[in-house]
């Protein structure tokens, strides 16, 4: 469930009413933050850089946080147990800040701690409110699960074998797990839900908590639903699933039943809002694994439903929402999957007669972005030019900065000249 689905009490408990309609099929629950906490804490992680340690507590993104889960334990009655779990994390949380603020820095690392917070209080706020409901449930934070990253910082890479065979340990040592609710003659055994935090792993060397980029709880989702080989995962969002083109740009855009990893991953990348760019690295990783080994029957030629993910609706719990699959589909009757719009982009144009017939300039041109640390989305290529899009946030807490484009046109001084445009749009139709 995305932040949206949890911004509010009221929101936690049509989310529970959601859960509680798949207690008897052992439910994994994995959160994101509540609304716009993850926002609020790296805004308060800015201000906190230029304030005095003294004055952090009443800093306003920290105050709308505080307020926000305190609310929200009181509006759900949560037990006191978590209670006390749930103030421990916000006085972390502010002093956490306060270190910021004497070290006048924030630097990546303290950014994913500071942002970690989000999940971490969802989710036991979460697994508090289930256990009132009569639900046996436990909370875990990711990184202690055992989803390991790379150590980049704000955007890890999962270590897909490391990270399998110790989350596999540490969830399926629950997986038959239950416990007895209820008095006298209406004792029942219940599966215990486990509620885990989207978005976070644990640095391979460093071992300090690590982030896996803005929305990476799709991805936390659908890995481990590879991992415990589950036949589906269910992403809920607040559309009726994957569309055929913005619904804020048309809005006779209707949900697209059934697509392809593929089409997916493309429609992710290139601007699809509603699913994260690497929330299909499970489901290729898995085709890429069955190709390795024995590839299993499609159905009726089509595509194999062993693991498949559903985006839906929290909202309209109702729609049947758009299932993703590995495989093909017959794409016969339609001529395109969808139309997608990638907004606020840069494109750099990057002339040079030197790269006619010669070998070695596009690899000088890459080193410039690779040296300053800046994704490239499209590249297009003639003679004498190359034409580049722009990643729109070089991390992803923020966009590139005015400076940050000055010094990338100076960089590629006495090798070509570039010109930059701003604010371009790239249109992608999507097809198979």
């Amino acid at each position: 469930f995305g932040g949206s689905s949890l911004a509010t009490a009221e929101r936690m408990r049509e989310v529970a009413n959601i859960v509680c309609l798949f207690k008897d099929e052992s439910p994994i629950v994995v959160l994101s933050a509540m609304g716009k906490t993850t926002n609020n804490l790296i805004i308060a992680g800015e201000m906190a850089v230029d304030c005095k340690s003294s004055e952090v507590r009443e800093l306003e993104p920290l105050r709308t946080i505080v307020d926000l889960h305190q609310k929200t334990m009181e509006e759900l009655e949560i037990d006191s147990a978590t209670r006390e779990d749930v103030e421990s994390l916000l006085d972390e949380l502010s002093q956490l800040l306060v270190g910021i603020s004497l070290l006048k820095d924030l630097t990546p690392r303290s950014l994913d701690s500071l942002v970690s917070f989000g999940e971490r209080l969802s989710t036991r706020i979460f697994s508090g409110y289930l256990k009132a409901l009569g639900i046996p449930s436990l909370q875990y934070d990711a990184f202690d699960l055992g989803i390991t990253t790379t150590d980049q910082f704000t955007n890890g890479d999962i270590l897909y074998d490391v990270s399998m065979e110790r989350v596999e340990k540490s969830l399926k040592r629950f997986a038959s797990r239950a416990e007895v609710y209820g008095n006298g003659s209406e004792k029942e055994m219940l599966p215990v839900v486990p509620v885990v935090t989207g978005f976070l792993g644990k640095g391979e060397k460093t071992g300090a908590i690590t982030t896996l980029g803005r929305g990476g709880s799709d991805l936390t989702a659908t890995f481990l639903g590879m991992t415990l080989e589950i036949d589906e995962v269910v992403v809920w969002k607040d559309v009726d699933g994957v569309l055929t083109t913005d619904p804020r740009v048309v809005p006779e855009a209707v949900p697209i039943p059934l697509l392809t990893v593929e089409e997916a991953a493309e429609l992710a990348y290139f601007g699809a809002t509603v699913l994260h760019p690497q929330s299909m690295q499970p489901l290729l990783e898995k085709q890429r694994r069955r190709r390795g080994g024995s590839v299993g029957e499609e159905e009726d030629g089509g595509i194999a439903d062993d693991f498949r993910v559903r985006v839906r609706n929290s909202y309209n719990v109702s729609a049947p929402g758009s299932v993703i699959c590995a495989g093909h589909r017959d794409m016969q009757e339609s001529l395109l999957t969808s139309i997608i719009l990638k907004s606020g982009v840069n494109m750099l144009d990057i002339v040079s007669t030197r790269m006619l017939g010669q070998y070695g300039f596009l690899s000088k041109v890459f080193r410039v972005f690779e040296d300053l640390q800046i994704s490239v989305d499209v590249v297009a290529t003639s003679e004498v030019s190359v034409s580049v899009t722009l990643d729109i946030s070089k991390v992803w807490a923020r966009d590139l900065k005015n400076e940050e484009l000055l010094v990338l046109e100076k960089s590629f001084e006495g090798l070509a000249t570039v010109e930059l445009r701003t604010n371009r749009t790239i249109i992608s139709l999507i097809g198979n």
